[in-house]
Order: C-alpha cells, then structure tokens, then sequence
C-alpha cells in the first residue's frame, strides 16, 4: 500500500481544524430500543479518529446514521457544513464521504478492477444517451476510470496480476484492500472504516495502520474508524470516543481514553 506523496501531514494541532463531520444530539430508537442516545461527536479535517466501545455499544447504528443507512430519530448530523440529516446514502457519497463494512461487500463474481469501477460512478459524467450510443466522450470516459481503477487498485498495494481476478477468488486481505480502493475511486473527503483489520493477521493489521496515515498524509482524507483492535487503535488515533449502551462516555486523547476509569469499567466491569 503505497503511492508518491501528493500532500502534507496537517500542521494545526486536532482542536484547531475545522469540523468536517459533526453529529449533534444525536439519537436512534427501533421501537423501544434506544441504540443511540443524545450523542455529539467530530471529525476533523484531515483528522484519524476512532469510536471504540464493547459489543452492542450502538457503534455500528451510529455509522449507518453517519452515512444514511439509518435517519436519526432526533438530532442533526452536518458534512462538510452541510446538514445531511437522513440524506441518501448516494447523494452522500457524491458530496465526499465514503465507507467501507465490517463484513466485506464486494461483488464476488466481478473483477477487482469492476468493483472499483462501480466506486467511481458517482464521479461519472455520462448520460443515458451517451452511455446508449458509446459517443466519443463516453469511450473517454471508461478509459480515464478504468485506468484511475487500476491506479487506486496499485495505491492499495493489489498485485497487479489480481486486477482481473473475481473478487471472490481472492484472499481475505486483498478482498480487503479491494474495497478500500473502491471507497477511495468516489474521491471522498472522509474515509469511514467499520473493523478494517477484522481477519487480519498482526504483520497485515500494522500495515493497514501505516497505511491509514499515509492516506491522511499524502492525500488529505479525513479518517473515521470503528475497530476493536486496541493495539491498531492506540497507534493510529488522533482522537477515540468511546460508546457503551449507546452512549457516549469519554472522548479524547488515546492515552487519556485508555486510563479513564469509565471505559475500562466498560470493557472489564465494576472491579470490587
């Protein structure tokens, strides 16, 4: 997973970026079942933060909010100073944000190049009748895309000789690294990632964290991830909120996060 550098690390410290994603009194209900309640949270620009939390914490729930899976029952969710409170997953992706899912979703019978083609239709320009009678612009077009396809594929770290492989023939981590580049052709200011090393062993878990920063280094993204993986967490995090019955109960600094007698009787439960 590597490219030549197109941009800096960030130079304002975390709390003097602006806010590119902002959740405000956020909470979601499935009947009576509160799995989010009145959470606030940030991403900054150019930021990597992460949501930790135990199983059934409402992490998940919360990411299908940020994303429009699910509307908020209440609260307001604003991208990039947008409010996009239940907006369209599509319409979502178009404006700059991208995610990838704790149980890869690639299609199996498609090539790695296809599905990351199928990433950057929501930069594609064509229409109905070019795409029907294959007009110069079009050929244009398909060619640029496949070529950013195999670009993206090659900036994961995909063997080159995968590209035209069935997605479903492939190994566990490159399946991985095929979605990650399918996120990354829409272009997205921010990267959402639920559980990426889930299935990784360690030497793959520390090269997603070395990669990870090099995304925010080299191309500017903003990187928000759920994962359980305290090591990957603690080495990557710039910020960490943690959930716990659908509530948030610390934020900040990893170090700060880890010694808070809150989140550690989360994860251990009341000592004594």
């Amino acid at each position: 997973m590597s490219t030549p550098a197109t941009g800096a690390a960030p130079a304002l410290p975390l709390a003097d970026r602006p806010l590119l994603l902002k959740a405000e009194h956020v909470t979601k209900r499935f009947g009576g079942l509160v799995a989010n309640n009145d959470v606030s949270f940030g991403v900054p620009e150019r930021s990597i933060v992460s949501i930790i939390g135990p199983n059934g914490a409402g992490k998940t729930t919360f990411f299908n909010m940020l994303t429009g899976l699910y509307r908020p029952s209440t609260g307001r969710i604003s991208f990039a100073d947008r409010d996009v409170t239940g907006t369209r997953p599509d319409r979502i992706t178009a404006m700059g944000m991208a995610r990838t899912f704790q149980n890869i979703r690639l299609f199996g019978t498609m090539s790695a190049l296809e599905n990351v083609l199928v990433g950057q239709h929501a930069r594609m320009k064509a229409g109905l009748v070019g795409s029907v009678f294959r007009t110069p612009g079009v050929r244009k077009e398909e060619a640029r895309v496949r070529e950013h396809g195999r670009e993206m594929l090659a900036y994961v770290g995909l063997p080159a000789a995968a590209f035209e492989q069935l997605a479903i023939n492939l190994s566990y981590g490159d399946q991985r690294r095929v979605e990650i580049a399918r996120a990354l052709a829409s272009d997205p200011k921010l990267l959402l990632l639920d559980e990426p090393t889930a299935g990784m062993n360690p030497q793959e878990s520390a090269t997603l964290t070395d990669f990870m920063h090099r995304l925010r280094d080299e191309r500017g993204l903003a990187i928000l991830l759920i994962e359980h993986d305290m090591k990957v967490v603690m080495g990557v995090s710039e910020q960490i909120t943690v959930l716990d019955h659908g509530e948030k109960i610390a934020e900040g600094a990893p170090q700060a996060v880890r010694d808070d007698p809150r989140v550690v009787e989360a994860y251990l439960g009341k000592q004594g």
